[in-house]
């Protein structure tokens, strides 16, 4: 025993000599790169410790605090209503979707309404002293990814009549867009618009006379457009339409084959980035109501738009002008007593301009001149000024001052007064 523990005695004096030895041949460079992996090694050890630390109190602040309350009474919800083919306690299902899906069914809806309020000297063609002028109701909707649709129904003092209701494929092959349906057709600015997007509580004396009134070339039919190349930053839009061929004043269609055309060029481009300026060609051909032939209407539309960036909210223009011409082809129809005399090439603009002074207040003025369609020897001309108020993008109060002389060698003196009101989802309109 006693061999065995001075055997192992020796054994490990051996040992740590041979490591002593080892360790004085260290060269001082080894030890130095091993005594900073150590320390490296640390400084790692203690990051990853605070980064612990931090999502720690990072859980422990998000997890409330429950508090003791008293047991809650049991509640069982009514039972879903069961559909067709479903099971006892399954989810009613819509379209493959869910309960909370069921919401996509429901096309935007908005309502618009339009009170005027007129006074002073209408020459005989006054409107009354308060009416409501129109109350317009929106439905919009995405059909598929192919196909959107968009109807408005139109409540006057005459009744409910469809405004508007088209489909639009969106997704043709070409960068091509097809609507159907009934619209108004693509003849310059105004006829597009609908009553609450004019600038004005009218419309021009031109688009009463030569272009169909306030309902305008509004029939159904079918628009196909597209978008043109062009040079230097143009845009470039190219719109063919073909209507049924009614439209009251306008055209009428005797026959299934007394169709309507319409067409419209429109370039845009930006000349600054505060200034853009918009210009647009239109054409309109359809079978005469008052003769055999057919009557043709041309058109030109600017628009200048003044919008500084910096004070948009403050501070715009628009100027806006159209000019239209018209032409009847043929000779008066049989027992016709409007055109007595040979047709005539009447003509017809207004010019307006509007600008911003503050964040809600809007200054404007409007000429019009205007020949009648049925007999050209007799023009129109008026003059406006608008003052508008804007409390919000759902409601504006406007005041317009109209004179008017009339062919009749009588004129207006009017005082008008516009209310409209919005509700609902309202989509943007065109630009």
């Amino acid at each position: 025993m006693i061999l065995n523990r001075s055997s192992f005695w020796r054994r490990l004096a051996l040992t740590a000599a041979a490591a002593f030895f080892v360790a004085s041949r260290l060269s001082a460079q080894d030890t130095s790169e091993l005594l900073n992996r150590v320390k490296a090694m640390e400084d790692r050890i203690r990051v990853l410790e605070a980064e612990v630390q931090a999502l720690k109190a990072q859980r422990e602040a998000t997890v409330p605090v429950r508090q003791p309350s008293a047991p809650a009474q049991e509640v069982t919800p009514p039972a879903p209503a069961k559909t067709s083919g479903q099971a006892p306690g399954e989810s009613p299902k819509f379209g493959g979707a869910g309960e909370a899906a069921a919401k996509v069914f429901n096309p935007d809806i908005s309502v618009v309404g339009d009170f005027l309020a007129a006074a002073g000297n209408g020459a005989n063609r006054s409107s009354p002293a308060f009416e409501m002028h129109e109350s317009e109701v929106g439905f919009r909707a995405v059909v598929d990814p192919y196909a959107r649709a968009d109807f408005f129904l139109s409540f006057g003092s005459e009744g409910v009549e469809l405004e508007e209701g088209y489909v639009t494929f969106t997704s043709l092959p070409g960068a091509l867009q097809l609507r159907a349906g009934k619209m108004r057709a693509a003849f310059g600015q105004v006829n597009t618009m609908h009553n609450h997007v004019l600038s004005w509580t009218d419309r021009p004396l031109v688009t009463q006379n030569l272009v169909a009134g306030e309902e305008g070339i509004s029939d159904a039919g079918l628009s196909l457009s597209r978008i043109l190349p062009a040079p230097k930053n143009i845009f470039l839009e190219g719109t063919a339409q073909v209507f049924r061929g009614d439209v009251s004043g306008l055209f009428h269609a005797a026959r299934r084959s007394d169709v309507s055309a319409v067409g419209h060029l429109r370039a845009y481009r930006d000349i600054s980035e505060s200034t853009n300026l918009d210009l647009g060609l239109s054409y309109a051909r359809g079978h005469s109501p008052d003769a055999v032939g057919a009557n043709q209407i041309y058109g030109l539309d600017a628009t200048l738009r003044w919008k500084p960036l910096r004070r948009s909210i403050y501070r715009s223009f628009l100027a806006r002008g159209e000019f239209v011409w018209a032409r009847t082809l043929g000779a008066p129809g049989a027992g016709s007593d409007v055109m007595t005399q040979p047709p005539g090439k009447p003509f017809g603009y207004y010019i307006s301009g509007d600008y911003q002074l503050a964040r809600r207040w809007y200054i404007g003025g409007r000429f019009d001149r205007s020949d009648r369609f049925t007999n050209a020897q007799r023009k129109d001309t008026g003059g406006s000024l608008i003052l508008t108020f804007r409390p919000s993008e759902f409601s504006l109060v406007r005041g317009q001052l109209r004179r008017t002389h009339y062919g009749e060698n009588l004129t207006a003196n009017e005082l008008l007064f516009q209310l409209q009101f919005a509700i609902g989802t309202h989509g943007a309109h065109i630009f």
